[in-house]
């Protein structure tokens, strides 16, 4: 396991933490606009608590910086300066020095945008590790992505997009076994298994998870061999062909250029390209085969003029037991080559540990892997979307645990991390936090808290293509706090009322099983009262958009926070090699889109 050529640079640990001081002086300021509820909007006047401008002046700043990111005003453009030379930005001009109040939201609009994850320059492009890890190999990064069967688009996009990166890590390294922690349905863990041959313990806490897991990958196994089946079908009058132009080819030392054999190739004639199965990852072969039939079956005289660059036929790299070989498909061994015999055994011998086996288990940063796998070995631990704890968890596994040579890990679920330094009730045994890990916040003793933990979770790359937030159903909620307040007397209320404004009519209609949900006489409201609330409020709805809106501007700047956490705490560890942040996904697709990705020393 060496390391023939260096992997992209990264920062260092003073880097990392001189711009996650910058960020928390900013978060210290900004915060509080985080921590507020959207559901006590009214109910404490936040928005005069909060921002000292009318929101239609911050609405309409907020478009403009939307509308000219490249161009930022006079009074926001030393910010951005400032941020260059000095390392930490001061800001005299965005919050007020004595009520806290923003006064600037361009200036905060800058700051807010430099402090993501994206800006702030920690990150390594997915295109040059890719090269670190394939060398010479050629590479069409997200090209031809099809949807995978059995997932929708946003899974089929992670799925394929993770399980490249995490094959191409374990081929450099020669690491066969992975372990997927929070594997849920197992879309990952089959598609890392079936497509790469890898094998793959896939660990959730949910027994439900780890059944629907065998179940789906029983039915993907299915189908995945009933397409290599017709594809080999309908390839195997080209390979029969094929063999016997290699055998002569051998004979006059393979100087003949392949395209060259193929440009007079018959009508009818399917050439599949194997070297779109060996360096195109991001494509699906269900889909590519499924459409190939498809193809076939509608425009049975249409050709795809495609080149077999490697020199030997897909028949050979596919796993023997992946398909089931008809007497009419089989090549005989005479017109087979010798090379093209020692990859069938390759792959033979591949495939026989190519398999995924769900587990269910309850992952903390103490679990013992080789109480959970059995056969324990070198390996890659990895997570799409591991929920709250896990994600952290997940890098302190790796740390800890020699048999763990790397980790591939994507985060969610933010307002489910438990944090160190917040205010909980007595009585908590916890000793390891989700936040946060590394020295330096731990030393200040930093907190979120739920709320801002819950505003990191918006979109704002959704929101910028028109995704917006729901402000009606926001607005609908608040005013009915407002009415629980003032007319039950109930100034905090922890229960949820749940995903009931699709279900209504109206406002009136809303407030009624609002009420009826939350186990209150609602016959004691006439409608009229319910409607001056409406009529009270309605007018103001523009605050609770404005507002809002510089939420999801602030929430990057948080996940930017955690995710900077936890690459800290990797480049504090003594036997980390290499670690990074990768921008996995398209953002719109899957918001979050950032993978942590750390390797070992080896010895």
């Amino acid at each position: 396991m060496e390391v023939s050529f260096p992997f992209p640079g990264t920062h260092d640990l003073p880097t990392l933490r001189a711009k996650l001081q910058g960020l928390v002086k900013f978060l210290r300021d900004a915060l509080p606009i985080s921590n507020a509820h959207t559901v006590d909007f009214y109910t404490k006047s936040v928005w005069e608590e909060l921002v000292g401008l009318s929101p239609d002046t911050v609405l309409t700043a907020l478009r403009k910086s939307t509308a000219q990111p490249e161009h930022p005003s006079p009074d926001a453009r030393p910010l951005v300066e400032a941020e260059r030379d000095a390392g930490v930005t001061d800001f005299p001009k965005m919050f007020c020095e004595t009520s806290q109040k923003l006064l600037n939201v361009e200036a905060f609009t800058v700051a807010a945008k430099y402090y993501s994850v994206q800006n702030l320059g920690i990150c390594t492009p997915f295109e040059q590790l890719f090269k670190a890890l394939q060398g010479n190999k050629p590479h069409r990064i997200g090209e031809n992505v099809k949807r995978i069967e059995f997932m929708n688009m946003k899974k089929s996009h992670e799925v394929q997009a993770m399980s490249e990166l995490i094959f191409s890590i374990a081929d450099y390294y020669g690491i066969k076994q992975v372990i997927d922690l929070g594997s849920g349905k197992g879309y990952l863990s089959s598609f890392l298994s079936l497509k790469y041959g890898l094998k793959v313990y896939g660990v959730d806490s949910s027994n439900t998870n780890t059944h629907g897991a065998k179940e789906r990958n029983r039915k993907l196994k299915k189908h995945w061999k009933h397409y290599h089946t017709q594809s080999r079908g309908d390839a195997n009058g080209h390979v029969l062909r094929m063999t016997k132009e290699i055998k002569v080819k051998s004979e006059i030392k393979h100087k003949v250029d392949m395209e060259e054999v193929y440009d007079n190739s018959t009508r009818n004639q399917e050439v599949i390209a194997t070297s779109d199965i060996l360096t195109d990852y991001s494509s699906s072969v269900i889909a590519n085969f499924r459409k190939q039939m498809e193809n076939l079956k509608i425009q049975p005289h249409e050709e795809e003029n495609l080149c077999l660059e490697n020199d030997f036929p897909l028949i050979d790299l596919l796993p023997i037991n992946a398909i089931e070989l008809t007497s009419s498909s089989k090549i005989p061994n005479g017109e087979m080559s010798e090379a093209n015999k020692g990859r069938r055994k390759m792959t033979s011998k591949l495939s026989e540990s190519s398999v995924f086996s769900p587990l269910t288990s309850f992952i903390t940063a103490d679990s013992e892997l080789h109480d959970i796998i059995k056969d324990l070995e070198d390996c890659l631990m990895v997570g799409l979307h591991t929920c709250g704890d896990l994600a952290p968890n997940t890098l302190r596994i790796f740390t800890s645990k020699s048999e763990v040579k790397g980790v591939c890990s994507v985060g969610c679920c933010y307002h489910l991390l438990s944090e160190e330094f917040e205010d909980l009730p007595k009585g908590c045994p916890q000793e390891k936090w989700g936040f946060p890990m590394c020295s330096y916040l731990r030393e200040e003793k930093w907190c979120c808290g739920r709320n801002a933990r819950m505003s990191a979770c918006l979109a704002l790359e959704r929101v910028a293509v028109g995704q917006g937030l729901p402000t009606e159903s926001l607005f609908y909620r608040a005013v009915l706090q407002d009415i629980i307040k003032d007319c039950y007397g109930i100034t905090k209320c922890d229960q949820h009322i749940g995903k009931i404004y699709s279900k209504c009519t109206s406002f009136l209609d809303y407030v009624r099983k609002s009420l009826q949900r939350l186990g209150l006489d609602e016959s004691k409201l006439p409608e009229n009262i319910i409607m001056e609330y409406y009529e009270k409020y309605k007018p103001r709805m523009n605050e609770l958009e404005a507002f809002n809106m510089l939420k999801v501007v602030l929430a990057p700047c948080i996940e930017a926070l955690f995710l900077l956490d936890r690459l800290c705490y990797l480049k504090e560890q003594e036997d980390i090699a290499w670690s990074t942040l990768v921008k996995l996904f398209d953002p719109v697709t899957s918001p979050r889109c950032y993978a942590v990705i750390a390797l070992k020393k080896q010895q």
